[in-house]
Order: structure tokens, then sequence, then C-alpha cells
């Protein structure tokens, strides 16, 4: 939409918002942001803490929502190489490692599930946003960027536009009048990344409703349809062929190939706790918000 018409429409927007989380929030059945300066992280310290303001911005012109959803696989093969892919489950379509997962979930041994819970699709919501204050890198202040996160901050903005409580005011943090600036809290607990304490702070305009200035961010947005896009996705047969060539086996093993044990990339946004979703197709762990270590090994593995 036109930006005089995202003015009309606001505060409109939550239920469509709510019901659209609602029907991806049950799946039904190689974005790399390493080196891609259109991706913001928040900075933590040698403690593992960080702090940073943003606002998340609504949808670009052409857009029905402000973040998109997809998964991708990380773990590494027996013979060191990595398959570090977008899952064809992002774009409904069958994918050879969750089918992979499935076949060794379904043989009911132990060290077939393991298998699986190692090679696990990684969740990825990415949205426009502001940075409003970055303390380790101030150069990044008042910059449109994209924010790559996970279920626990998505379960944030889900709790702000559906509040549990009855004094509590729904709130859509994608709107530039009625939105609220979010707070990430980065601390190390247990020796894990952990986002509990980040907040969204009381509703209020984004710079004061002046127009000017909300244009100019408006115009700045990126769009998000690259990272669900088919044409963004391999092929079927070129994932089924890398997924043999990382656990060294020929095209023509299958039955092997299923109980090959791999080494999943760390998920640093997981608790120990963390309950295992017991369905393998469904199978899936969420992505760290700041994790570098998957792309990271991706680009060690393009370059190999």
């Amino acid at each position: 939409m036109s930006f005089e018409n995202l003015k009309s429409a606001r505060g409109s927007s939550i239920d469509k918002l709510v019901k659209a989380a609602e029907a991806v929030s049950t799946p039904k059945a190689d974005n790399s942001s390493y080196g891609d300066d259109r991706l913001w992280k928040p900075t933590r310290d040698k403690a593992g803490n960080g702090y940073a303001v943003i606002r998340f911005l609504p949808a670009k012109e052409g857009e029905d929502l402000p973040w998109v959803r997809y998964w991708d696989h990380g773990f590494k093969g027996p013979n060191g190489l990595w398959y570090i892919e977008k899952s064809l489950t992002s774009i409904n379509q069958p994918d050879p490692v969750s089918e992979q997962n499935t076949v060794l979930w379904n043989t009911g041994r132990d060290e077939d599930k393991a298998i699986a819970r190692e090679r696990k699709r990684r969740l990825h919501y990415v949205s426009n946003i502001l940075v409003i204050s970055d303390p380790e890198h101030p150069e990044n202040n008042g910059k449109v960027f994209l924010y790559q996160f996970g279920k626990r901050i998505f379960d944030k903005v889900m709790e702000a536009m559906q509040p549990q409580f009855a004094d509590e005011q729904p709130c859509n943090p994608y709107d530039f009048w009625e939105g609220a600036d979010f707070k990430i809290k980065i601390r190390k607990v247990d020796g894990w990344v952990n986002y509990d304490k980040s907040e969204f702070s009381s509703p209020s305009a984004l710079f004061d409703s002046n127009e000017a200035e909300l244009e100019s961010v408006y115009g700045k947005l990126h769009s998000l349809s690259e990272f669900t896009d088919p044409k963004s996705y391999k092929s079927y047969d070129e994932l089924k062929a890398k997924l043999n060539k990382v656990l060294g086996v020929d095209a023509g093993i299958t039955a092997d190939m299923a109980t090959m044990t791999s080494a999943p990339v760390p998920t640093m946004e997981q608790t120990p706790s963390a309950p295992v979703v017991e369905e393998a197709p469904a199978m899936e762990t969420s992505s760290s918000d700041e994790d570098d270590t998957l792309s990271y090994f991706n680009k060690l593995a393009n370059e190999s």
C-alpha cells in the first residue's frame, strides 16, 4: 500500500497480523546472512550480554505482512562437510532432509531419533527494523535494516498484539503511529543466550508522527519476498545431491544414508532444558537472533 493508505489503515491491522501468524503457527508440510549489509545484529560483549533498541516497521508497499518466516538445516556430515541450505518446506514443497528425518524417526530407534534431532529444521523470522539505539555501533542509529530473529522474540511480538491480561491493551509493534520500541536485552544464562528480559516500551508514535521522516523510512524498507521466493531455493534434486555428498554416500544409496551421523550447527537461542519437538516432519529449533555460526559456516562451505 502507499504511505497515504498506510496512514488511513493504522490501528486496523492487528487482527490481520494475528490471523496470519496463527495460520502459519502449525507448519504444513541459501539464505546467507554472512556479509549481508542489509542485516543488523545486536552486539554482545565478552560476557555474552548485549543491549539495543529497535522499532519494528510495517510491510513494504506491495507486500502483505511485515515479517516473513522460513526454515533451514545446518549440520556437519561425518566427512567434515557442511549441509547448510534453506528447507523447501518453507515454500510447502518436499525437502530431502525432512523426508529423511521422517524415515529416521519412524524406525522407533533412539539412535535414529537422535540423528533426526541433529538435523532438524531451524526456524527464522525476518522483519524490517529501524535502529533506535545501538550503543556499540551508534553509526547504525536511525538506519533501516533487516533483522533476523527466532521464535522467542516473535512470541513477544504476538504477546504485544494479544495481551494475556485485562488491564493490557493490544499493540501492533509494526505500526508507525501506535507501535512501540523494542528493547533487546541479551544475557548469558547457564551458558546459553537468553532474551527473556527483552521487552516493548509503552506505545508511542515514531518521530512524533513527523510525516516527512516517516515517509522517508517507509521508502527505505527492504523487500522480504526473496526469503520465500521459490527462485531463491535450490531444487529438490540439487539438495538431495548435496545431502548425499555431505553424508558421504552414493546417490543410489538411501537406507545407509539415513543412519550416517552428523553434527548440528549450535543453536544459541536454545536452552538446555528446551523440549524437543517429538514429531519428525515438524521437528525444528529456533534460530538465534545474532547467531553468526550458521552464516559463518555457510561462507566456509561455499568457499570449499
